[in-house]
């Protein structure tokens, strides 16, 4: 990972540096106690279920080689936070970004933000995009100020596994031969290719692909928090989640205007654990079929 600019805060010498994998653990403890302190506040469950799970994330993005971190610490060499940007297809990706509670309002998260937006800008990526917590009304504000443009309210959604099969659209594992015909979908709903992410999804065991009439109308690279999915229509997405065998994590992201999905899912038994809101900063389009974003965008 390349390095950025070490830069200094007049009140507290905040200094940016990239990650390093020996401390995952403590960005984890941060990771997970920044999410638990505000979700509490709000009395919405947290992302992470422990600290140690936080960490075994921070471990994974520290360990990629498509993924861009930097490291807050203060003049004394304690870690206050850090922040990631995802680089492996056409659109990047931000987050987590955390901030110890004992210092948050103290624009560290704005200058861990700064700094993945000028490595953005800098490798020419179209567009930047995150999600964010729907009842965090500063992160809002934050990410509003930096250029972010709210583009889809999203519902996320968890549950049991339904073990539901839609007539004439059936559901299998991806293998490499449809990764054309899978890109071409998200190229069709978002403008956007995610080749290398559906590739990833192949390597992991959790891609699927949904054929109709003979041919690939969708496909996902897992139903949960860190995987996403792209249909032509309801009924394809539809059978993914049908066939999916498991909501890895705290669940998977729904649009919330797409009321037919949302009430099928609750008809289901799911039910809705938070609402979040996707932003993006550069080019959009408006999604033109069926989608479920990643935690990313």
């Amino acid at each position: 990972m390349a390095e950025s600019k070490t830069e200094s805060r007049n009140a507290s010498n905040v200094v940016l540096r990239p990650g390093r994998l020996d401390e995952a653990a403590e960005l984890g403890r941060i990771c997970f106690d920044a999410f638990s302190a505000i979700a509490g506040k709000h009395a919405f469950p947290p992302d992470f279920p422990s600290p140690e799970v936080a960490g075994g994330l921070m471990s994974m993005l520290l360990s990629r080689p498509d993924v861009y971190s930097v490291v807050a610490e203060d003049g004394t060499g304690k870690v206050l936070g850090s922040n990631f940007l995802w680089e492996s297809d056409a659109v990047s990706g931000v987050g987590p970004v955390t901030v110890d509670p004992d210092v948050q309002n103290a624009s560290v998260g704005r200058r861990l933000m700064e700094d993945v937006l000028r490595r953005s800008d800098e490798i020419g990526f179209q567009s930047v995009r995150l999600l964010q917590a729907a009842y965090h009304g500063r992160s809002l504000a934050l990410y509003t100020k930096l250029g972010f443009n709210t583009v889809e309210a999203l519902s996320n959604i968890q549950g049991q596994p339904l073990g539901i099969r839609i007539d004439g659209h059936e559901v299998r594992p991806m293998i490499e031969a449809d990764v054309t015909s899978a890109d071409a979908v998200c190229r069709s709903v978002h403008g956007h290719s995610r080749r290398n992410e559906i590739f990833s999804a192949i390597s992991q065991g959790s891609a699927m692909v949904v054929e109709h009439q003979g041919r690939i109308t969708g496909y996902s690279t897992g139903v949960s928090f860190f995987g996403h999915s792209a249909c032509e229509t309801n009924e394809d997405l539809k059978a993914l989640i049908g066939a999916a065998p498991e909501f890895g994590g705290p669940g998977f992201l729904l649009p919330t205007r797409n009321s037919e999905m949302l009430r099928w899912c609750l008809e289901n038994g799911l039910r809705i654990v938070q609402p979040l809101t996707l932003m993006s900063r550069g080019i959009y389009q408006e999604p033109r079929g069926a989608f479920m974003p990643s935690i990313l965008y």
